[in-house]
């Protein structure tokens, strides 16, 4: 008795499809909408649950597919905006290094510790530095009038000297340089004599005796005596500490540069050499 209930169920299911395909057909072919409407109606009541639970099924299914393709452009669009930040971060730090050193040339022009002294303008090229040495190459050379013992200057004072002329380029010995060595004057006319240590490291002042007038942050400069390898009034460093040993021929002084050696992008040789 209940086999005959299912079987007369599941045929009453398949006259339902049979007639639901029918008036589908009907309907898509521009026949009588009065007749099937009706039809139409039971058949919704009967697969409207069936339909919502196929939707409910698939939606779900249907949205990680189109999150996977979203998430693609998202990506996409993530890596275009981090480009154009750093893209904007580069140029922004490119316009702050052309602004230093547009700074550095317009700090160059009439110095006024060089009085009357003719320059040429150069740029840095390269820079060597070891535990004892330190030089920087410059764009200038002979064929600028650029030539071996000419004085370098910053901004805020000596730099070091040319050691090496070519035709289009020079080496400069930098202040700091272990074999650098600055004949300067300071206070009421003491002298003394400047020495590199090495990258890093304090200049000395040297050959000055005990009790001498010294204050911290005196400038001394380049002293321009007789044969000196500078001419006179160029400052070359400041005061850092001192102090006299007991016994001790002399006063021990560090002193720091007054021109800036750790961005040197320019650079003014003075075209002078010492009188014979």
């Amino acid at each position: 008795m209940a086999k005959s209930r299912r079987s007369r169920r599941t045929l009453t299911v398949i006259v339902l499809v049979v007639v639901s395909l029918s008036i589908i057909s009907f309907d898509l072919n521009g026949r009588t909408h009065s007749l099937t409407s009706g039809v139409k109606s039971v058949a919704n009541s009967v697969y409207s649950p069936l339909r919502q639970g196929v939707v409910d099924i698939l939606s779900p299914i249907g949205n990680f597919f189109a999150g996977a393709v979203h998430y693609g452009s998202v990506q996409s669009e993530n890596a275009k905006l981090r480009a154009t930040i750093g893209e904007l971060r580069a140029r922004a730090a490119e316009k702050g290094f052309e602004s230093g050193q547009l700074r550095q040339l317009m700090a160059l022009e009439n110095l006024p510790f060089l009085q009357s002294l003719p320059t040429v303008t150069a740029q840095t090229q390269d820079e060597n530095a070891s535990n004892f040495t330190q030089t920087i190459s410059i764009d200038k050379g002979r064929s600028d009038g650029v030539d071996v013992g000419m004085p370098v200057v910053g901004s805020g004072g000596l730099i070091g000297q040319v050691i090496q002329s070519f035709h289009h380029t020079a080496v400069v010995r930098l202040i700091t340089d272990g074999e650098s060595k600055v004949g300067v004057t300071f206070g009421q006319g003491a002298n003394a004599l400047v020495d590199g240590q090495g990258p890093g490291n304090d200049l000395t002042a040297d050959l000055v005796p005990p009790h001498t007038p010294l204050h911290k942050g005196e400038v001394m400069y380049t002293s321009g005596l007789q044969a000196a390898s500078f001419p006179m009034g160029i400052p070359v460093a400041a005061v850092q500490t001192f102090h006299t040993s007991p016994g001790a021929s002399q006063v021990s002084i560090t002193v720091s540069p007054q021109a800036d050696l750790s961005r040197v992008a320019y650079v003014d040789v003075v075209l002078w050499a010492p009188a014979p």
